[in-house]
């Protein structure tokens, strides 16, 4: 039998550290029928839920996953048969993720809907102590993912390689070099970056370096994904700051 008012909301979890979600998110939880969580949610959230049906849905790159077709069909499923569905993603569901196409295919369905914001890893650098804008030092920001849905880099990282004063780069950890390759040919070599690595969970690191060094120090270091680079002379204003647990990777997390 069929709830009379299926319900879908989407909540965003934060950057990983579980302490980061909304208490807006934190109450859509705990009326939840039905959680569907993202690989990046960190478990612990599901406390929130104790009395909801707790499904992982999490996609990861070059791990087997559950597809976008799925999870838009098990949102429907689970509203009609339970009633409320939240739909735990992380960070921020409208920020590099595909909250919007969930949220279309639930209200073509007659779902009601609502969205819970999070705070997105655009404003990991923070967590950092590095700065997205500085004065002084730049008044804007761009934000973008390096790859496109055919796998290959985005002409937009080109274009931001040229001009934008600092550029937050989503999924380009497997592209680094590549992304590298587009600042030194647009003759920006000695530009500070900066890898941030998981995030706000407390493995979280920093690798830091320039243009012209980031691919060896990345080597040795071997970040893990997700992982955001920051490309930008406001990360050399908290590089200064990280400690240097090695002398030559200068790799360290600002507690």
């Amino acid at each position: 039998m069929e709830k009379q008012h299926p319900k879908l909301t989407l909540v965003g979890a934060g950057p990983g550290d579980p302490d980061l979600i909304t208490i807006k998110g934190v109450k859509a939880l705990q009326q939840a029928d039905v959680v569907l969580y993202d690989a990046l949610v960190d478990p612990t959230l599901l406390q929130y839920a104790p009395k909801a049906i707790h499904i992982p849905v999490g996609k990861r790159a070059g791990k087997a996953s559950v597809s976008q077709a799925t999870i838009n069909r098990l949102i429907v499923e689970k509203a009609k048969r339970y009633g409320h569905v939240v739909r735990l993603k992380g960070g921020d569901p409208f920020v590099f993720a595909r909250g919007f196409e969930e949220l279309s295919y639930a209200q073509s369905f007659g779902l009601e809907t609502m969205v819970v914001i999070g705070i997105s890893s655009v404003m990991l650098p923070g967590y950092y102590g590095i700065p997205l804008t500085s004065r002084g030092v730049n008044q804007s920001f761009t934000v973008l993912t390096a790859t496109t849905s055919e796998g290959v880099l985005s002409q937009e990282v080109v274009k931001a390689a040229k001009s934008a004063p600092t550029a937050l780069i989503f999924m380009g950890l497997g592209k680094l070099e590549l992304i590298v390759g587009a600042y030194k040919e647009a003759g920006r070599g000695n530009l500070p970056v900066a890898v941030v690595s998981n995030g706000s969970l407390v493995s979280g690191t920093v690798v830091k370096g320039t243009v012209n060094d980031i691919v060896a120090r990345a080597e040795r270091a071997k970040p893990a994904a997700p992982a955001l680079l920051i490309f930008g002379e406001g990360a050399s204003e908290a590089l200064a700051n990280l400690e240097d647990v090695n002398a030559d990777l200068k790799i360290q997390k600002i507690a």
